[in-house]
């Protein structure tokens, strides 16, 4: 064997050594950085979640808690009145529910769905009453384009309501979450549905007071 072929196998042997090396260098250093950057990217990601478990079960009065009374400016069809929430009760359950903001996406959807349901609710006794923080006049407005004339929407710009029903937007306490509550002519909450998607709320509120219906026939 010469002496040529030898130094080949040796230097092969030495770079594939170094290679080895290097890559158990790159391995260590990558599993260090792993190490040092889990515990920011696990809190990172248990913050987001937390952030979003609150836009959607946030602490709001549950069944069984007394409604707080209220009494503000709400519009119906463009006219403006004052709206006191013992009123309604005086003829059925009512169906209150708090949204963002007049206008936007979500909240126009979700009042296009209140207006098509508001007859479903009249046979069962039930009334319907949109809050948010808008302004009496932006809701005057909304009460005709996308509430269609069909149900009220009240006026909560100091956000008294809001607060009274632990409905506020977490992390913005002055504007609402979409919160759904059913109260009951007694003044007592039956049933109460978060979510910022406006998918459920109308069919969530309407089987609750279906069923409050059907064990008040016979009273």
């Amino acid at each position: 064997m010469s002496h040529g072929s030898t130094c080949q196998r040796e230097a092969r042997g030495g770079m594939t050594s170094f290679i080895a090396r290097t890559n158990v260098r790159q391995r260590l250093e990558e599993l260090e950085m792993r190490r040092k950057f889990m515990p920011v990217l696990l809190a990172t990601v248990l913050s987001a979640g937390f952030a979003l478990h609150s836009l959607t079960a946030s602490a709001t009065l549950k069944p069984g808690d007394t409604a707080p009374d209220f009494t503000t400016q709400a519009s119906l069809g463009g006219k403006t009145y004052t709206y006191t929430l013992a009123d309604e009760l005086k003829k059925g359950p009512v169906v209150l529910y708090f949204y963002p903001a007049a206008f936007t996406k979500g909240c126009t959807i979700e009042a296009h769905e209140f207006a098509d349901a508001v007859d479903e609710y009249k046979k069962y006794g039930a009334t319907v009453i949109g809050v948010s923080h808008d302004n009496i006049d932006t809701l005057t407005k909304f009460s005709v384009s996308e509430c269609r004339s069909k149900f009220p929407v009240a006026a909560d710009a100091d956000a008294k309501v809001i607060g009274a029903y632990d409905a506020g937007m977490p992390m913005h306490n002055s504007m609402a979450n979409r919160v759904s509550y059913v109260i009951a002519p007694d003044g007592k909450i039956i049933y109460e549905y978060t979510s910022l998607s406006p998918d459920k709320h109308v069919e969530n509120t309407l089987e609750a007071v279906k069923q409050w219906a059907a064990t008040h026939k016979a009273q």
